[in-house]
Formats: structure tokens, C-alpha cells, sequence
């Protein structure tokens, strides 16, 4: 495989798109490194493995040596993104933004090569606009052409109000491409209308048009919605390396695939391939399989010693091999009474409420180290320490403290 195979190869695992691909080629024949730009606006302040899909891809593009610019949507993040709301969003406060701002930039070099980042706020060039410069900027598109963006399509059909400072967003996200000189832009497939936004702009200031590419948005825990705070059914890149073991390990079998297509660096296509056929065939466990997507998750975000850590904690409650001592230790504070095991089940984060644990205790599917809990009304004091456990793969180790 020649070098532009391989570039070529690396670029597109796992996109949905490459708008202009033979473009792509012809830039990276020139040997001038990319300038590969993807925003993120700071609405919360962690950032979860849905996130990483687009920071695996601006990775690889640094490992290929090229330019990757990672910008801060401090100004954009203040109109709010309408991508895929079916009402106006709520703008946050510039205070918000900068604080989220500042925990997005501590956390993205977990994936990132720092030397290699280039990190930029949109606030740089938007807080020197004039308005006279704004509605120039704005009178760069029509409303009919803005409507033919799906979800505004949607909300009008509906009567559903849109708001003025909406249709900015898109203006905004791709001026960013312009003040950037971006050759490639990344994003999620719901940002494609955004992505070519930016093309027509830079086309406009006599820029040549920048590549698109869309990364597949990633499916959360439960295998069915996108990966969001919101729904829970994320994985942070900031928790503990045990809670992304075990909440990797949660996944169905399918939905690991595409796990390890979009978040993996050490799993090549073909060895994926190979993966694939030996489960189909029994050769491999799907769970072993699933046990290497967790550790190099694990590692990366944290390192290899917790990875190891970690995974030793998860054999030794699943599966009954090794030292729960492994597992990291919760305190729960509990008043002088003391809780019951439905509450401290709860509290522990096992079940979603005290409804839930009782009816967990009677299907017997609550073990208290490793032994079934028989007791549903035993109640708990500080000094209590132990591993609790629902089901086959949600588990905490816990001590209890006074209040």
C-alpha cells in the first residue's frame, strides 16, 4: 500500500462521507500539511465517547502529519446549536461557556497530541464583527435556502417557531472556516448542511472550498439513540476507569463492532474483520473481544496500569476471579438509622430508585459479596463495607460513612 493508500485508508474508517474526495486526493498529493479544522460548541462541561468519535478522526489526521485545529464555539455556543431541536434552543451565558470552555480544553488532549493542537475560540474574530459586518455576513444566504435544512424544514411544516439568531448559527459555523483557512472540516452526519455552509463561504472570501467529511454519530449504552447526557447513556471520558470497563462491557455484541470501528486505534480493519469471523464461527468469546475494547478505552483515557486495574476488578466480581479489593471504593454517607438495602442500592447508583431494587430483590438478582441477598429489609449503619452487586454486571464497592 503507497503512503496516499494508507492516508487515504486511515481518513475514511468509519466516515459516513467525504463531500469533494477527489479533492482530498489532490491536496494530500501536494504534500503541504492539511489544515483540518472541527468545532465543538462547550454546552456541557464533559465531554463523553460520542465526542471522541470526531477527536479519534483529527488524531489519525495528526498522526498523518497534518494541521488539526480544535475550536472552541465560545461565540457560536451562545446562540445555541438548532441541529436536530425540534424547539429554540436556550443560549448560554458567556460565564457558562468559559467555564465549560476550560474543562473542554483539559480534557481533549486525552486524545490529542498537545504539541501537535492548535486551539482556537470563534470568539477571536466574531467579538471584532460589527453588526454592519453581520448582516453583510448574513446576507450571504436566503431564508428559502436556510429552510431547506431538514429540522427547520420540520418545525415550519409544524408551525413550530424559528428563531431569528438560528439561522445565524450556520452563518457563523462557517465563517469559522474561513478565519481558519480550513482545507478540511470534520462533523457529526447531523452537521453536513453546516459542513457545506462553510465550502460556500470560503468560496465567497476567494478561499478554495474546504473538504467535508461526516463521522457517524455513536450510539450510546443502549444501542438504540445517539450518545448523550441528557438520555444517560454515555460513558465520560473523565470517569473512573472501572465505570468505563463496566459500562463497556454492557454493550450488546453488536453495537461493539462499531465501537471498536470508530473508537479503536489498535484494531485495524482487517483484524476487525478477522475478530468478527471468529465469534461468528466460536472461536472467540464475545466477550473477550468486548474485554480489549475496554481496556484500550480504559488506557487511553487514564493509563495501562489502571486499565489492568480495572479489568482485574471486573473478573474478579463477574466472573469470581481475583480480589474485589481491586475495585475502587465509594463512600455513602448514611444517617444514624441507617439505610435499607433497597435505599443503599440507590444511593449506590445500582438502580434508578428504591421501586426498582425491591423488585430486584425478588427476581434475587442482588448479591451482597457475592452471596444473594435474602434479607430486603436488613438495614445498613456506617462502618458497612462490601461489594453490592445487581444483575451480572453492575456492581460497586462501597463503605459507609456516618453523616
Amino acid at each position: 500500500m503507497s503512503e496516499l493508500e494508507h492516508a487515504l485508508s486511515t481518513i475514511a474508517r468509519g466516515a459516513d462521507e467525504i463531500i469533494k474526495r477527489e479533492e482530498l486526493v489532490e491536496r494530500l498529493k501536494s504534500g503541504r500539511p492539511l489544515r483540518v479544522k472541527a468545532g465543538f460548541d462547550p454546552t456541557a462541561p464533559d465531554l463523553h465517547l460520542g465526542h471522541t468519535v470526531l477527536l479519534n478522526k483529527m488524531r489519525q489526521f495528526q498522526d498523518l502529519g497534518h494541521q488539526v485545529i480544535f475550536l472552541i464555539g465560545d461565540f457560536t455556543g451562545m446562540i445555541g446549536d438548532p441541529t436536530g431541536k425540534n424547539v429554540t434552543r436556550k443560549p448560554l451565558t458567556r460565564e457558562d461557556v468559559l467555564a465549560n470552555a476550560r474543562t473542554y480544553a483539559e480534557q481533549v488532549y486525552k486524545v490529542l497530541d498537545r504539541e501537535k493542537t492548535e486551539l482556537r475560540f470563534n470568539s477571536e474574530w466574531f467579538d471584532k464583527m460589527s453588526a454592519a459586518d453581520m448582516i453583510r455576513l448574513a446576507a450571504q444566504y436566503t431564508v428559502a435556502r436556510m429552510l431547506e435544512r431538514d429540522d427547520f424544514t420540520k418545525r415550519y411544516a409544524a408551525q413550530q417557531p424559528i428563531a431569528i439568531h438560528e439561522f445565524v448559527y450556520p452563518l457563523t459555523q462557517g465563517y469559522d472556516s474561513v478565519a481558519l483557512k480550513a482545507d478540511v472540516e470534520l462533523g457529526g452526519t447531523d452537521q453536513k448542511f453546516n459542513l457545506l455552509m462553510g465550502r460556500g463561504l470560503q468560496e465567497h472570501y476567494g478561499q478554495p472550498p474546504q473538504i467535508v467529511l461526516t463521522m457517524p454519530l455513536l450510539e450510546g449504552l443502549d444501542g438504540v439513540n445517539k450518545m448523550s447526557k441528557s438520555l444517560g447513556n454515555y460513558i465520560g471520558i473523565n470517569e473512573p476507569a472501572i465505570d468505563i470497563v463496566t459500562k463497556t462491557m454492557k454493550i450488546g455484541d453488536e453495537l461493539m463492532w462499531r465501537w471498536f470501528e470508530l473508537l479503536s486505534f489498535k484494531v485495524s480493519l482487517d483484524e476487525l474483520a478477522r475478530m468478527k469471523r471468529e465469534v461468528e464461527g466460536g472461536q472467540l468469546n464475545p466477550r473477550d473481544a468486548k474485554l480489549r475494547l475496554a481496556r484500550e478505552l480504559a488506557a487511553r483515557f487514564h493509563d495501562a496500569a489502571a486499565a489492568e486495574q480495572a479489568i482485574a476488578g471486573w473478573h474478579a466480581v463477574v466472573r469470581g476471579e481475583g480480589d474485589t479489593a481491586l475495585l475502587p471504593q465509594t463512600d455513602i454517607v448514611v444517617p444514624a438509622e441507617g439505610l435499607r438495602l433497597a435505599a443503599l442500592l440507590t444511593a449506590a447508583g445500582l438502580t434508578a430508585s428504591n421501586s426498582e431494587a425491591n423488585r430486584k430483590l425478588k427476581e434475587r438478582a442482588v448479591r451482597i459479596d457475592a452471596a444473594v441477598a435474602e434479607d430486603a429489609q436488613r438495614v445498613f449503619h456506617a462502618g458497612f463495607e462490601g461489594v453490592l452487586q445487581v444483575g451480572k454486571r453492575n456492581f460497586a464497592r462501597v463503605r459507609l460513612v456516618a453523616a
